[in-house]
Parts: structure tokens; C-alpha cells; sequence
């Protein structure tokens, strides 16, 4: 008998039992003193209806008498009365004095009312059986499968995405293309002694296309796969998430050779609680040590491979990403300039695409976006050629959308010339000082229109190329170019505004992670003052490790200090330089509000 027969026959017992005292109590303090107590009148009333002789006829039953008013009396001879039978050695004789006519009956053989009292209660504990049953079967949730996984089995057909439908990780798809390979030609691997990988890890940032990916190798693979969400294991009940890792894995078995994919796996698979910490969760990390025993525990898993996907690798537990687990890591970068090409044209294969279009220049543009924000992009700027009635995108929505992923919408706020001509100032001189500076992006467009993120104006720079390594001269550069802007505000109008505050958060946490993280300062040396690396996917930030001393951290506040006081400093001397080119810059901003990074170089060449 199997596991799930077993718990239905359980069940079954148990609820015929539980249906059985229901229908008793029905049948005792509901139905019957319904029925009886409909007419029932004091043995009292009885005598006295009979001495008063209101009384057409009595029927006499062992239990009972019941009997009939006279016509025209008050209730009508159609209703019966009952009353119970008490020990009266003189009724006879009464109702002999009296004239009426009476008569014993035997006990009834009618057993309608009987019934009618069993089938009332029965027919919606049957319905309800039924469907309960019904659901145990196909797996349903409910209190009653709690325990059941809510995996879903996906064949390569259902997905309708293949390696075709992914851009720009090619490496990435050779690793899993093998790990098909493996399912599918086993053989071929273990003549030489190779072993199947327990699980496969999916590393990156938000947006990468891990889900994809893992999406990918179900259309990919002719093998049975499993999809599920970490956040579904888990329950307010103990004891759930670990049933439904055993349930899981007991449908794999089932199906093997498979793929189980467990997307977010970082909502169950975080490290568990030490000795010194007193808040835990046992639910999560009984789920966690279950899904730990099912991969490497004693029972081997033949032909099941664990697919997981985070974005938050650094808060796994190590048990789970050992060896003999999780045995390949592979990290889903941000793509290149190539694969930025190739997810491009991906998307835009069914838009239609304007005589303009240079996707090329897109992707060269858009250095540091990932594959959703690429999507995102191309779906924008259909939307603005759809809004503008156009047949076709151009090169101009696709600008546009740009701005709008990276700046935010546009807003109309009624601002005055005074506020006006002070961002033209902000503004040109972030977009001037970015021109002038030689290790600096190249300035794509300037602009003093707010916008939704909060900015009452922006300046845009795009890389013409993806840069791997940055020296401490680049950083300088862009410490300048973050404070090119209070350095234009203090040049002219010898004041500063609260138009910096997002500038000066750029620069502080970019001049403390040269001295903290990357030892870019002679004072403090080569070393590294962090307690682990803050470029986590997530962008959580990091704290000094402890032992550093009070005048180590004083000393890191005062390099950093420096660091964005010289670039405030640089930043000025070049405004005051080319004071007649910030001027122009401002004064074509109030009139135009938008100026492009061509005309920028132009106003710079022109007043050198």
C-alpha cells in the first residue's frame, strides 16, 4: 500500500467516525425534537380539551397520544395533537364517559422520518468527502497536503524558451548545455569514471536572466523539470518545509533522470543560526538540513540535478555550497558589449525597427545594463513610437527610453528663472568638467527638466566601451565630475544649495571605498579596512572590520575628506578656467532646457 493510499484509508476512517456522531447529535438535538415538539401539548391541556369535550377522536400508542379537535374549533380539525403518555389507570374510563371515539395503534413501521433524518446530515458530509478525497488525489493544497510539495513539472515544450531565446552568455550556456548532456548520455561521461553534478548554482545581480536561464534548460533538455520558489517551502506550520523537500524529491526519484530548479534558494538556504545567536527559525532550517540530507545524505539521488538560482550568494549557508552539493557555481554576469547585441536584437525581433535604428550603438551606449533593463528599454521606446503614432521605433525613442530607465520620467514642475538658471550652472558644470577631464565618459545629454526619481535635473554619460579596470587617476576624475556641480554653484553664485545632496552620497561612498577597500591612499597603505567586499548584488554596504582601531577610523574619515576636497578643488579650477564656456552652457539651458553632448563639445571647442 502506498504512502498516499494509506493517508486517504486514514482519513476516511476518521471522518466516517467524525460523520457518524454528527448525524447522532443531529439526530438528538436537532431533528426529532423538531419534528415532536411541533405540536406537542402538556398531558394537562389534554384532560382538559377532553372534559370540555373538544375532542373528536384520540389514537393511543405506547409512547404517545395524539388526537383531533373537534370542526370549527379553534385550531381546526386538520392538526394533530400529541402529547406523552404518562401511567393514567382512568383514561379509559374517561374517554369512555366522555363519547369520543379512541383507538390503540402499534408501534409505527413508517420509517420515511428516519431516513429523512439520516439523509439531511449524510448528503453534505458525502459532498464533502468527495471532494476532499478528490484533491488528497491530485495533490491540492489545504491542511490536509501541507506536506505536499508545490513543485511544478515543466517539459521543454510547455517553456517555449530555448539557449536561441538567451543573448550574451554563452559561457554560462555551455556549462548547462553539458550538465543536458550528461541526462541525457550518461554513459558517455561514465566510461571515463565522471560523475553527474549534484547541483548547479546560478550566481548574479537582478536581472541578469537566471530564471531564464534555468527556463532555458527545461525547453532544452528532454528530461522531466521541476520548477519551484524557495519562499514555497516554507510555512507557519513546523515541520512543512521539510515534507515538501521529501515530497519533492520523492517525485524526482520518480522521474529521474530530471532537473529540480529552486529559484531565490537563499529564502531557505540562508546559513543557520550559531551557538551565540538567540533568534532562530527551526522551520527554515529544518527545511534547510532536510534539503542538505536529500542532497548529499545516504540515499543517493541517481540522475537528479539541483538547479538554484540568488542573487544573494553571500548569505548561503557553506553546507550548502560545498562540494558534493552544490558542485558548479556559475556566475551570470552583467553582459558585454556583444551580448548586449545579441539580447538586443532578441527582444526586438518583433518590432519594427525604423531606417535609423543602430542597435550597435545601443548596446555600445548602454554599458553596465542588464538583460532586463535591456527588455525594459526596447519595450519603452515601442510604447513612445506607439504614444507619438508612428510605424516604426527610432533612434529617438530608444534615447528617450534610455533617459526614462536611467533618470525617470519627465515632470512638469512650474519652476522659476532663478531656480532655473542656478541648476543651468549645477548642471553645465558637472557636463563641462565631465568634457574636459580625459578619463571621463563621454557626456550623452544634459538636462535641467525634473524628473520622477526626484532630480531636478540630470547630465548622462555613456561609455563608448565596458571598462574592466578603473586606476586611481579614473576615480579622481569621477570624484571631480560628482562635484563639478556645488563647485559651479560656490563659482558663481559664491553659495551652495541642497542641489548636491545625491552628488555629494556619490562621492562619499566612492572616496571611502579608494581608502577602505582598494588602497588608494598613502596615508593608510595597501590595506584593506572592510569587514567583507561591499559590491554584493544586492548593494549592501559594508562596516570597518572589527579591531580597527579608534585612530585607524578617524584617519579613514580624514583621507576620505581629503580625497573629495582635492576633487572639489579640481573641479573648481577648471570651472574658473573655462568660465566663459560654463556661461554659454547655462545660458542655452535656460533657453532649450535639454542640450546634447555634441553640443557640448561644440560650446567647449568654441570658448577654449
Amino acid at each position: 500500500m502506498s504512502k498516499q493510499t494509506r493517508r486517504r484509508l486514514i482519513f476516511s476512517m476518521l471522518y466516517v467516525l467524525a460523520g457518524l456522531a454528527a448525524i447522532w447529535l443531529f439526530q438528538t438535538f436537532l431533528f426529532r425534537p423538531m419534528v415532536v415538539r411541533e405540536t406537542q401539548v402538556p398531558y394537562s391541556t389534554f384532560l382538559t380539551d377532553l372534559d370540555e369535550g373538544r375532542i373528536e377522536s384520540v389514537s393511543l400508542t405506547p409512547g404517545r397520544i395524539y388526537y383531533v379537535h373537534l370542526e370549527g374549533e379553534e385550531n381546526g380539525p386538520e392538526t394533530t395533537f400529541n402529547v406523552v403518555r404518562i401511567a393514567d389507570p382512568d383514561l379509559t374510563q374517561r374517554l369512555i364517559d366522555t363519547g369520543v371515539r379512541f383507538a390503540g395503534e402499534e408501534p409505527s413501521s413508517n420509517i420515511l422520518p428516519t431516513m429523512v433524518g439520516w439523509l439531511i446530515p449524510m448528503l453534505p458530509l458525502v459532498v464533502i468527502w468527495f471532494l476532499v478525497m478528490r484533491r488528497m488525489g491530485k495533490g491540492g493544497g489545504g491542511l490536509l497536503s501541507l506536506g505536499k510539495s508545490k513543485a511544478r513539472e515543466i517539459s521543454g515544450e510547455m517553456t517555449g524558451v530555448g539557449f536561441a531565446d538567451v543573448g550574451g552568455l554563452d559561457e554560462v550556456e555551455v556549462e548547462l548545455k553539458e550538465i543536458i548532456a550528461f541526462l541525457k548520455e550518461p554513459e558517455r561521461f561514465t566510461r571515463l569514471g565522471a560523475k553527474l553534478p549534484r547541483g548547479v548554482l546560478l550566481v548574479g545581480a537582478p536581472g541578469t536572466g537566471k530564471t531564464l536561464l534555468a527556463r532555458a534548460t527545461a525547453g532544452e533538455a528532454e528530461v522531466p523539470f521541476f520548477s519551484i520558489s524557495g519562499s514555497d517551502f516554507v510555512e507557519m506550520f513546523i515541520g512543512v518545509g521539510a515534507a515538501r523537500v521529501r515530497d519533492l524529491f520523492e517525485q524526482a526519484k520518480a522521474k529521474a533522470p530530471c532537473i529540480v530548479f529552486i529559484d531565490e534558494i537563499d529564502a531557505i538556504g540562508q546559513s543557520r543560526s550559531t551557538a551565540g545567536v538567540i533568534r532562530t527559525n527551526d522551520e527554515r532550517e529544518q527545511t534547510l538540513n532536510q534539503l542538505l540530507s536529500e542532497m548529499d545524505g545516504f540515499e543517493t539521488n541517481l540522475g537528479i540535478v539541483i538547479m538554484g538560482a540568488t542573487n544573494r550568494p553571500e548569505v548561503l549557508d557553506k553546507a550548502l555550497v560545498r562540494p558534493g552539493r552544490f558542485d558548479r557555481q556559475i556566475q551570470v554576469g552583467l553582459p558585454s558589449e556583444k551580448g548586449r547585441r545579441e539580447i538586443l536584437e532578441i527582444h526586438s525581433a518583433g518590432v519594427s525597427l525604423g531606417p535609423d535604428m543602430d542597435l550597435s550603438r545601443v548596446a555600445r551606449i548602454t554599458s553596465g545594463f542588464a538583460g532586463s533593463d535591456l527588455a525594459n528599454i526596447i519595450n519603452e521606446a515601442a510604447l513612445l513610437a506607439v504614444r507619438r503614432d508612428s510605424d516604426w521605433v527610432s533612434m529617438a525613442d530608444i534615447d528617450q527610453a534610455i533617459e526614462r530607465v536611467v533618470a525617470g520620467l519627465q515632470r512638469n514642475l512650474p519652476l522659476s528663472d532663478e531656480v532655473k538658471r542656478w541648476l543651468a550652472y549645477h548642471e553645465g558644470g558637472h557636463a563641462l568638467v565631465g568634457h574636459l577631464l580625459p578619463h571621463s565618459d563621454p557626456i550623452h545629454k544634459v538636462s535641467i527638466i525634473p524628473t520622477s526619481k526626484g532630480a531636478l535635473g540630470y547630465t548622462m554619460q555613456m561609455p563608448e566601451e565596458d571598462r574592466y579596470l578603473l586606476t586611481r587617476e579614473e576615480l579622481n576624475e569621477r570624484l571631480a565630475v560628482f562635484l563639478a556641480g556645488r563647485a559651479a554653484e560656490v563659482l558663481v553664485f559664491g553659495e551652495m544649495s541642497t542641489g548636491a545632496a545625491s552628488d555629494l552620497e556619490k562621492a562619499s561612498e566612492l572616496a571611502r571605498r579608494m581608502v577602505t577597500e582598494l588602497g588608494m591612499t598613502d596615508a593608510l597603505g595597501p590595506v584593506r579596512y572592510v569587514a567583507q567586499p561591499s559590491t554584493t548584488y544586492l548593494g549592501s554596504q559594508a562596516v570597518l572590520r572589527s579591531g580597527v582601531s579608534p585612530e585607524t577610523a578617524t584617519l579613514v574619515d580624514q583621507e576620505v575628506r581629503r580625497l573629495i576636497e582635492e576633487a572639489l578643488r579640481r573641479g573648481t579650477e577648471l570651472l574658473h578656467s573655462r568660465r566663459a564656456a560654463l556661461d554659454e552652457i547655462a545660458r542655452l539651458l535656460q533657453e532649450r532646457e535639454v542640450l546634447s553632448g555634441e553640443e557640448i563639445t561644440r560650446i567647449a571647442g568654441e570658448h577654449p
